[in-house]
């Protein structure tokens, strides 16, 4: 007794090589797309750029925060009401100014906070809040 006809057998043999032409017709598609095209054969006669300098790069200003609540400003030391005007100094020197803030952590929240709240009411828009890595051990 058989256990397959003859034409199933013989669809068993044939290799589909359908996915294999679909798979082609992608490659060339993709080769086609990324080749890019000679735009070399017309004669011209570019214009030179000239030199032009970069800015240099803005300032990062610090403003550090103790554990007994003693704000510093870069290196100076800045009285309880004084950073909002000195941050306002600044401002007016480099409208582009960055503000790193440090605080120790024990330092209250309300003094982080106030250090915020003097850079946000004078438009300091860039500031970022330094902290420590977990893993670093002492």
């Amino acid at each position: 007794m058989k256990k397959c006809s003859s034409t199933a057998h013989h669809t068993l043999t044939e290799l589909n090589i359908t996915p294999l032409l679909d798979l082609a017709f992608v490659l060339l598609v993709i080769f086609i797309i990324t080749t890019t095209p000679v735009a070399n054969d017309i004669e011209l006669k570019l214009p030179t750029a000239t030199k032009h300098e970069k800015d240099p790069p803005h300032m990062v200003h610090y403003v550090t925060v103790q554990a007994d609540g003693t704000t510093w400003l870069d290196k100076g030391k800045v009285a309880a009401g004084g950073l909002h005007d000195e941050l306002l100094n600044l401002r007016l020197d480099d409208p582009e100014i960055s503000v790193i803030v440090r605080g120790d952590s024990t330092v209250k929240y309300r003094e982080i906070r106030s250090v915020l709240d003097s850079c946000q009411s004078v438009n300091i828009s860039k500031v970022d809040l330094a902290t420590e890595a977990a893993d670093k051990k002492d």
